[in-house]
């Protein structure tokens, strides 16, 4: 059962201020480049990832079914304030947010992010598919309502828009929520429209968020359109002839980029730089950011699979390097950026279809 696909002023978080994948050829994971050559494990198997509308029917349900499971799982760390399993992940990028946005890891700290939740995915909840993607460009191509995804059917998918009146934000005494400058008026009240009332997550009760805030809430959205824009195929292959990492990140992060684009795109809790993982749609975002960026690695492995930089800190002067230690509070053990970037070495193992 599945639905046939096809100016304000940008107002966003500062990180999707500073933050198409079509037809692009896949290739086979890249060598090691011999002048940055690691000792790693090899993959034996491979999660091969795929778009969500490329799994059966079957596998969406079932990769549905495992995010519902995560809600349930109690957490790990019951210090913290996450209450389920899943708010465990959104938690961790929560705490995180301010030292892995506008830096040089921040494609590698969400790509291992990405691989974490596919492993909870799998090892805990009993999903035996691929890890999906949401390859926007193929929404943004067309003419037709972004609502008309799959990725937003309500049996097959995540659920559709915001309803208007369902959603207030909350008081926010200690400026915690970081919703940006204009939570109000016409284009706060667009973006934070309200509660998705449809799909598998209509009934889900979120605990961290807006921002740092603690408070219960629904699955909030504000879809709009126009930031289809932002998304299509055209953005993403000018994107993909970046010469260098560098280059390439800030191409990422530029105003018009590709990943504040499916934040603000989605709208409501996914505009939030802290809580966005509140969205299931988060990690099916972030795993196409993730499809692109391995895409330009694989476009010329010996210059570009290991070619990291950009600032360890956001402003800061100290660059970034393959022996920079990243973590995952509650999730998995610390690990280098080298670990992160070739897919083919442990704790990768995937690859993009």
């Amino acid at each position: 059962m599945e639905v046939s696909v096809s100016s304000l002023p940008l107002v966003v978080n500062p990180i999707y201020l500073l933050s198409a994948v079509s037809a692009i050829p896949v290739s086979e994971p890249g060598v090691s480049p011999s002048a940055t050559k690691v000792s790693g494990t090899p993959c034996t198997t491979f999660d091969h990832r795929k778009e969500w509308r490329d799994l059966t029917v079957e596998q969406r349900l079932g990769y549905i079914n495992a995010v519902l499971c995560l809600h349930k799982l109690p957490p790990r760390d019951k210090t913290r304030a996450a209450t389920s399993r899943y708010e465990e992940f959104q938690a961790t990028h929560i705490l995180l947010t301010d030292r892995v946005h506008s830096v040089g890891h921040f494609l590698p700290w969400h790509r291992h992010l990405g691989t974490l939740y596919g492993n909870a995915l799998r090892e805990e909840c009993g999903y035996n598919g691929p890890t999906a993607y949401w390859d926007w460009s193929r929404d943004a191509d067309v003419s037709t309502p972004i609502l008309q995804s799959p990725i937003f059917h309500p049996i097959t998918g995540f659920g559709g828009d915001g309803v208007p009146g369902t959603y207030t934000l909350p008081p926010d005494p200690k400026n915690e929520s970081a919703i940006g400058p204009f939570p109000g008026g016409a284009f706060g009240n667009r973006i934070w429209k309200g509660c998705v009332k449809d799909g598998p997550f209509k009934d889900s009760v979120f605990h961290l968020g807006p921002g740092r805030m603690v408070t219960d809430h629904c699955l909030v959205r504000g879809i709009d359109d126009q930031w289809k824009r932002m998304l299509t195929s055209d953005n993403v292959k000018n994107m993909l002839k970046a010469k260098s990492y560098e280059e390439f990140r800030l191409v990422i992060d530029a105003f018009n980029g590709i990943h504040g684009g499916g934040h603000i795109l989605v709208g409501g809790e996914m505009t939030n730089t802290y809580s966005a993982g509140a969205d299931p749609l988060f990690y099916l975002h972030h795993a196409n950011l993730d499809r692109v960026w391995w895409h330009w690695q694989q476009a010329d492995p010996a210059n570009r699979l290991y070619d990291v930089s950009g600032p360890t800190t956001k402003g800061g002067k100290i660059p970034v390097t393959l022996d920079f230690e990243i973590d995952f509070p509650a999730l998995g053990p610390n690990i280098t950026v080298r670990d992160t970037m070739d897919s083919s070495l442990e704790p990768n193992c995937f690859t993009y279809e």
